[in-house]
């Protein structure tokens, strides 16, 4: 008598390790220019002019704006680029750097 052997598909699962991503907001403030903000933007961040001036207009007029989401690391350091980028020379009021903070990806703006 022959035997029946029975062929099972093998059950695949794909476990995905997801990096979480993270936001870079930057905030608004008093003590720098349109100019001020601009300039850095395209220097650090590499945005062209009317995307340097919309995130501008948008931290002037909502209080702050998303600038990019990536991982944690490059998050942080673009965090720390903008925190080091040094005062608005335009103004005296001007005495440090803007503000930015990293935030989880999936918050609200």
């Amino acid at each position: 008598m022959a035997q029946t052997t029975t062929f099972r598909e093998p059950v695949v699962t794909e476990k995905r390790d997801l990096t979480p991503l993270y936001r870079v907001v930057l905030l608004d403030d008093d003590d720098h220019s349109y100019d001020y903000v601009i300039e850095m933007l395209q220097k650090i961040f590499v945005f062209t002019l009317q995307e340097a001036y919309q995130h501008a207009v948008e931290v002037d007029t909502r209080g702050r704006t998303g600038l990019i989401v990536c991982e944690l690391a490059q998050a942080e350091f673009a965090r720390d680029q903008v925190q080091n980028y040094g005062p608005d020379w335009r103004l005296d009021r001007s005495k440090g750097s803007m503000t930015a903070i990293v935030e989880p990806a999936g918050t609200e703006l």
